[in-house]
């Protein structure tokens, strides 16, 4: 029987590039270009390494983001990914975590699984919980923040790596994993997989889809929101110290007085 690998993606603002919030106070994605976020190209990776161990495997890249968002998967699929799953609505803007985790949880329990893998946290809301609460919403184990992962046998085992200890994991599948950016480097896309990933299937779904109703997500269902944001102060000149042999004093009181040291 095949391994069913669903990998999570998200469709980011590039980070070099100028963001802003709209009046609602979310991210204008209209006025800055996206990608598929960095610390989900791992994920991807993690996939395609298991499914290269495996017998047999498919592959499923899912995503939940505007029209856009679909070139977060095209890049996922020229990697190397099989399939692609776009869940788009009008009244998804504004969705928080645990709006997100409940599309994502509906699309791949209709997509079907064994595996699902995501990146540690997205490279623009950071918050990094999203595979616990997806596990928590399918009722699967979690198994977290791994650099090292493998399946075998119906387990999937990882190596998590923390400041004081490591900690060998596993857990039956189906399961929940979220991979770091320790846990091996993103191939490029090849020309000939670029090519291959137009050719592709992309399935796209909505809300009604999925059976959710508008109001459990968008701003309206949000558990959190922004309250205030102010654009960052432009950058100053800097302060010059001309060492006339009390500069390491002038340095020292500088950064006290900024409480630095």
């Amino acid at each position: 029987m095949s391994l069913r690998i669903v990998v999570c993606v998200k469709y980011v603002p590039d980070a070099t590039g100028d963001r802003h919030f709209t009046d609602e106070l979310t991210v204008d994605r209209d006025d800055v270009d996206g990608l598929l976020s960095e610390l989900d190209e791992y994920a991807v990776e993690q996939a395609l390494q298991i499914a290269d161990e495996a017998d047999d495997a498919e592959i499923t890249v899912l995503t939940v983001g505007p029209e856009d968002a679909k070139d977060a998967l095209r890049k996922a699929l020229s990697m190397g990914a099989d399939k692609a799953v776009h869940v788009e609505d009008d009244d998804l803007h504004g969705t928080d975590v645990m709006g997100t985790s409940l599309v994502l949880a509906k699309a791949i329990e209709k997509t079907g699984y064994d595996l699902v893998i995501a990146g540690m946290a997205s490279t623009d809301g950071t918050a990094g919980v999203v595979p616990a609460l997806l596990a928590e919403r399918l009722g699967v184990p979690q198994v977290t923040l791994l650099s090292e992962v493998s399946v075998e046998d119906g387990v999937v085992r990882g190596r998590r790596d923390g400041d004081a200890a490591t900690e060998l994991l596993e857990a039956s599948l189906p399961a929940v994993v979220s991979v770091t950016d320790q846990s091996g480097e993103a191939r490029y896309p090849s020309f000939k997989g670029i090519m291959a990933a137009k050719k592709k299937p992309v399935e796209s779904l909505d809300l009604d889809d999925l059976d959710i109703e508008a109001e459990e997500v968008g701003l309206e269902g949000a558990w959190t929101k922004v309250d205030q944001a102010a654009e960052r102060p432009a950058r100053t000149a800097g302060t010059i110290v001309t060492d006339e042999g009390a500069g390491g004093k002038e340095l020292a009181a500088f950064l006290a007085e900024r409480k630095y040291v």
